[in-house]
């Protein structure tokens, strides 16, 4: 399935919703794993909290600018990770609510971006929803997808999307891996741990 068939199946995922017009992101699943009587398995902020234990990189995903959309598609993403080395594959988490995903899905294509220990600001401008995001953002255009490859990141990642799985409350997102590099200077990486954002120092490679 080429660029054009990936997306294509993924908008026709993101229409199967009964009444649905206009590609829109899906509505929030009512999702059990007991009956309505039963007490659940664990209590979401207790998930919350444990699973804030595991220290995650972050990243923003970008996408190019579909014809008629003003600005390019962007969001911050903690559940990035690479999945598979032959072919190339990485992977990403999104909301099935989302607002930026169904605009992924119409270009077919987005750019990973790392961040760097000093963009925590960056990160919190990418999580904020219905502003243009890219306003006074430094960006060029990754080499393949054209996506928003930004200023000061430690790394990019440009991708086709490959396959979208549905993940309860999220939609799992397979990207086939076109293009990626480092900068030749680049901040060691920002993380994230326990609601708080924080730094590894960079070291040199070799």
């Amino acid at each position: 399935m080429g660029h054009a068939g990936a997306a294509a199946a993924a908008v026709r995922y993101l229409r199967s919703v009964p009444g649905a017009g206009p590609v829109e992101a899906l509505p929030r699943p009512e999702l059990r794993c007991v009956r309505a009587d039963e007490r659940a398995p664990v209590d979401a902020a207790e998930f919350r909290r444990v699973l804030g234990t595991f220290a995650t990189g972050v990243t923003v995903i970008t996408a190019p600018a579909a014809e008629g959309e003003p600005s390019p598609a962007g969001f911050a993403c903690q559940s990035f990770s690479s999945l598979s080395l032959d072919p190339p594959l990485v992977c990403f988490m999104v909301g099935r609510t989302s607002a930026t995903w169904p605009r992924i899905a119409r270009a077919g294509v987005f750019c990973v971006n790392v961040l760097g220990a000093g963009q925590g600001e960056l990160c919190r401008a990418f999580a904020v929803s219905g502003a243009d995001k890219f306003t006074g953002v430094p960006y060029d255009a990754a080499p393949v997808s054209g996506s928003p490859r930004l200023a000061g990141a430690t790394a990019w990642i440009d991708c086709a999307v490959h396959a979208v799985h549905t993940g309860g409350d999220h939609l799992i997102v397979v990207g086939r891996v076109t293009a990626l590099g480092t900068p030749a200077a680049a901040d060691g990486p920002l993380l994230f741990h326990r609601g708080r954002f924080a730094a590894l120092e960079a070291r040199p490679e070799g």
